[in-house]
């Protein structure tokens, strides 16, 4: 896929549903050793077994951590890594909460300590490590499905389908892509890190990020 999406007219019932305007970035510090690398349901789990409003919130995104692949399917845990959600800013007392908890991820201990915020901020290039649509395991329907949401949040840009990757949510693989997205204007970079693309946001999946072109792989 390597297409440019031009913007139409926005559909504001789903802008509004989604809170655009209001999403913020919820940053913890964490201490651990190491994660699966395939922890994005998990650590969703794990969240909502301390905050059990998150199983019915759409609007709520978990990223997935960030380390050093350390061989046999391992993420080691890095000074650096963080617990990112982003979230509508009258969730965040309830956020807090998260603070001084001990997560269990798939078994592996993480600790989640003092979080910053921050607003949302515009780039030019927008970066998701996993997007996933219904049927997304045929790319020209997930090509389709991409094109269809972005219209319908007003975003264009240049879209470019990467890698194929997987989820696994009790035992199944759930087939997505990496996607990145270009030439986006400031307001339309700003929106798609609020709302996103496909679903399973709570998994870290269509969780976008300013990245620099090396990581793009």
């Amino acid at each position: 896929m390597g297409q440019k999406v031009q913007a139409q007219h926005p559909n504001h019932n789903t802008l509004e549903g989604h809170n655009m305007l209001k999403t913020v970035e919820l940053c913890f510090f964490v201490s651990g050793d190491w994660l699966p690398v395939d922890h994005g349901y998990h650590l969703y789990a794990a969240v909502a077994r301390h905050l059990e409003w998150v199983h019915d919130n759409p609007d709520i995104g978990i990223a997935p951590l960030r380390g050093i692949y350390g061989g046999n399917g391992k993420l080691l845990l890095q000074p650096w890594s963080r617990l990112i959600i982003r979230t509508p800013t009258e969730k965040l007392p309830a956020l807090l909460k998260l603070a001084g908890r001990q997560l269990d991820v798939d078994g592996r201990r993480l600790r989640v300590s003092i979080p910053t915020v921050h607003s949302l901020v515009s780039a030019p290039v927008l970066y998701a490590h996993l997007v996933t649509t219904k049927n997304g395991d045929d790319e020209t329907r997930f090509d389709a499905e991409i094109t269809r949401q972005l219209n319908q949040i007003n975003v264009a840009g240049h879209v470019e389908r990467g890698a194929r990757r997987t989820l696994s949510v009790h035992g199944r693989r759930i087939v997505g892509y990496s996607l990145t997205i270009s030439q986006l204007s400031e307001e339309g970079a700003v929106i798609l890190q609020a709302v996103g693309l496909g679903g399973r946001r709570r998994m870290g999946c269509g969780i976008f990020f300013a990245r620099k072109e090396s990581e793009l792989r």
